[in-house]
């Protein structure tokens, strides 16, 4: 087998490492509305506000950068078609930053505070269109599973390194200095600006480059991404199955307005039903809970007897270096090997087992009052903290990993982008809704809780259902491409 040549590591980077915006602004949000410095520059505790109107303030915070995916999952579809893939994410990097630019210059302005994570939105919204479109387009089929992978696992590095940098932060920066949430708010910063680097060793879609009519250039990218001569019998045969996929489009500068994706999308009865099914994924893995616990990670380990500050960002830090690693070996080692059915069900029933378990202990726990504290109940205590983690380790094997890969595998490219930008955008409403009324379903007049995993629980366990369903009746392509 050939040695995979630099400009599909650069890709593997640039691009593979694109999910890391959206980890990255999740474990930072979630410790950063946790730290004193940020609290007290926001009046999220001012005593003049009641507790449904700080749930609100906090949930707008946390939730705006969900609300800029919207948008950004559009811009990314006009944009990819246009520029090309590797454009449109240098220019998603570029939104991001200045996101970022905005929200680091507020000086306790709330409004300029929500204006900069939406702006940051728009451009971490674009990353998940772009990059499994453009690894699943640029990789050798024999490592495409692992690729897309990479991207669905490196959400949960930026995970890492925003729980990491929140816990650092709260440990060496005092709660007086708005240098505190600053610091670890800026590492965004750094990240967009390692992806930019690592683009400039990519090389365009060679499928983009026949769209416009660049045949040369095509055979020139696809040689050197397969590290073989442009007239190889090989890199011939690729790009005439590129050409002949594209014969029935229209391929003139214009294209990125047509009509002609959206007749093929919603005209045709099988990718309807594809993208039916995908749309379900979508639904099924957002409203586990999942991306709410990654957000409001230190307020859940509170509620699970987590006392003191350090406490409960170095409880969440961990639960980010579980994530992270469950997704790596889930990429690396088990998706290709046990199959999409099996990794898929696997994950499922953990996330469901543990769920459950959480939701009995805060039903148990809050009808005792006061806390008894005991061998027994220390033990619950932490089974609830290690039925948390769980939580992530089952979403790593699930959903996480086959909802983008099932995208780039069950779609056809014809209609591809603006599929995966309909998937994206509804990816980010179900995400922006979730995330948004978590604060308010956690008041004691409301779900409180219990209420709310009890909730999380029920949606599980609807996508357990589902998801058994689809994978044991092969309703899915890409659920089939098992080894």
């Amino acid at each position: 087998m050939k040695v995979i040549s630099g400009h599909i590591i650069c890709a593997a980077i640039a691009f593979g490492l694109l999910g890391s915006a959206k980890g990255l602004d999740e474990g930072l949000i979630a410790d950063t509305v946790d730290l004193p410095s940020f609290i007290r520059e926001y009046g999220l505790d001012v005593s003049y506000l009641s507790a449904a109107e700080k749930a609100n303030r906090l949930s707008n915070i946390t939730s705006m950068v969900q609300l800029g995916n919207l948008p950004g999952a559009l811009l990314a579809y006009f944009f990819s078609a246009w520029i090309g893939p590797l454009w449109t994410m240098r220019e998603m990097c570029f939104l991001w930053i200045i996101g970022v630019i905005v929200v680091l210059t507020s000086d306790g302005k709330y409004g300029q505070l929500i204006a900069g994570r939406f702006i940051s939105g728009m451009g971490i919204g674009q990353a998940g269109i772009v990059g499994p479109i453009y690894l699943a387009e640029v990789a050798p089929t024999s490592y495409r599973g692992l690729l897309v992978g990479m991207y669905a696992s490196s959400e949960y590095i930026g995970i890492l390194i925003g729980y990491f940098a929140g816990y650092g932060a709260s440990l060496h920066l005092p709660n007086t200095s708005h240098e505190q949430w600053i610091l670890p708010q800026s590492s965004q910063i750094m990240m967009a600006v390692v992806l930019l680097l690592f683009s400039l060793g990519c090389l365009e879609s060679p499928r983009y480059l026949c769209e416009k009519q660049c045949q040369a250039q095509a055979a020139r990218a696809l040689g050197r991404l397969r590290q073989l001569p442009e007239d190889s019998p090989s890199i011939l045969e690729e790009l005439n199955l590129i050409q002949d996929e594209l014969i029935t489009k229209q391929t003139d500068n214009k294209q990125w307005i047509s009509l002609e994706p959206w007749k093929l999308l919603f005209g045709k009865r099988a990718n309807l039903s594809k993208l039916a099914f995908l749309i379900s994924a979508q639904i099924l893995s957002q409203w586990s809970g999942t991306n709410a616990i990654t957000t409001y990670a230190p307020k859940f380990f509170e509620l699970l007897d987590v006392t003191g500050q350090s406490e409960k960002l170095l409880k969440t830090a961990i639960f980010g270096a579980v994530k992270f690693a469950s997704a790596l070996f889930c990429a690396i080692i088990f998706i290709d090997r046990l199959g999409r059915k099996r990794c898929l069900i696997s994950g499922i029933t953990l996330q469901l087992l543990s769920l459950l378990y959480v939701a009995i202990y805060l039903t148990v726990s809050s009808s005792l009052g006061t806390k008894i504290h005991s061998a027994d109940m220390h033990k619950a205590d932490i089974a609830a903290i290690a039925s948390l983690y769980v939580t992530g380790v089952g979403y790593a094997f699930g959903w996480n990993s086959i909802q983008y890969l099932i995208n780039a595998e069950i779609l056809p490219t014809s209609i591809r982008a603006l599929g995966t930008s309909i998937l994206m955008l509804i990816h980010g409403a179900i995400r922006f809704s979730l995330v948004k009324a978590v604060p308010s379903m956690m008041l004691e007049d409301a779900l409180q809780p219990k209420g709310t995993f009890w909730f999380f629980f029920r949606g599980r366990f609807a996508g357990f259902d589902m998801g058994s369903s689809f994978a044991t009746g092969n309703r899915a392509e890409g659920l089939e491409r098992d080894q």
